[in-house]
């Protein structure tokens, strides 16, 4: 079976701009400094970070398949036009992205509601095996409603025809996602200060919010051409 170059191109820059997620980022920054505060080893600083990173991993992946599985059951005329309402909405969170961007917290944004940033604040100082993959699987959880229209985007993609190829690049959208976490993990590891990171991180909010306002601008539209029979991958 071939590689559909254009659905995987699709797939890979979409992953790519949502990896660069602030949110995510910012709790993995929280809990390493929260690790090396307590004299914590690399080691363990490795493992409980590659743990954090595992857990957003499988509960991205299995809510991808969750809804895949959903959306693949849906007939085919239904599905039609719920790929163009999912184009719409997708289109509208870049515009709110973009928002942000020139306007940053005026108006409606897509942002965790505060309730749940402090949820998240406090289960980050538990750097526990459980506390580790729980923060995890809770960052995920949360994150996905407000932050996570380019994965309803390419999951609607790889549901028009799921197959074991649109289950690999479902795959591979999980690896590229959580591999700007692994990098950060990495680098601290290896003697990278925290405090470097997180000005970093600070100084390119706004870009990010502005790339990924973009991409969700472009995905929208293409799902939007693919329902209506425009643009027809594989």
């Amino acid at each position: 079976m071939g590689i559909d170059l254009p659905t995987l191109s699709v797939v890979v820059s979409a992953a790519a701009i949502d990896s660069i997620n602030p949110c995510a980022i910012g709790v993995l920054i929280l809990m390493v400094s929260v690790i090396l505060g307590g004299k914590g080893s690399t080691k363990r600083l490795l493992f409980l970070g590659s743990l954090y990173i595992l857990a957003i991993f499988m509960t991205y992946l299995i809510a991808g398949l969750g809804l895949i599985y959903f959306l693949a059951s849906v007939p085919l005329y239904i599905a039609e036009y719920l790929s163009l309402v999912v184009g719409v909405l997708v289109i509208l969170a870049g515009l709110l992205e973009i928002k942000d961007f020139f306007w940053y917290g005026q108006g409606f944004s897509l942002q965790i509601p505060p309730y749940f940033a402090e949820k998240i604040h406090k289960f980050s100082k538990n750097v526990t095996v459980p506390g580790v993959i729980f923060l995890g699987a809770f960052i995920a959880g949360v994150e996905l409603p407000c932050t996570g229209a380019p994965y309803l985007a390419i999951i609607t993609l790889l549901s028009l025809n799921f197959n074991f190829q649109a289950f690999m690049m479902l795959v591979l959208y999980n690896i590229v996602f959580v591999l700007p976490l692994i990098i950060i993990l990495l680098m601290v590891a290896g003697g990278t200060k925290v405090s470097s990171i997180k000005k970093w991180k600070q100084s390119n909010k706004g870009y990010m919010r502005f790339a990924i306002g973009y991409l969700l601008i472009a995905l929208g539209w293409l799902l939007i051409l693919i329902a209506n029979g425009t643009i027809n991958f594989g």
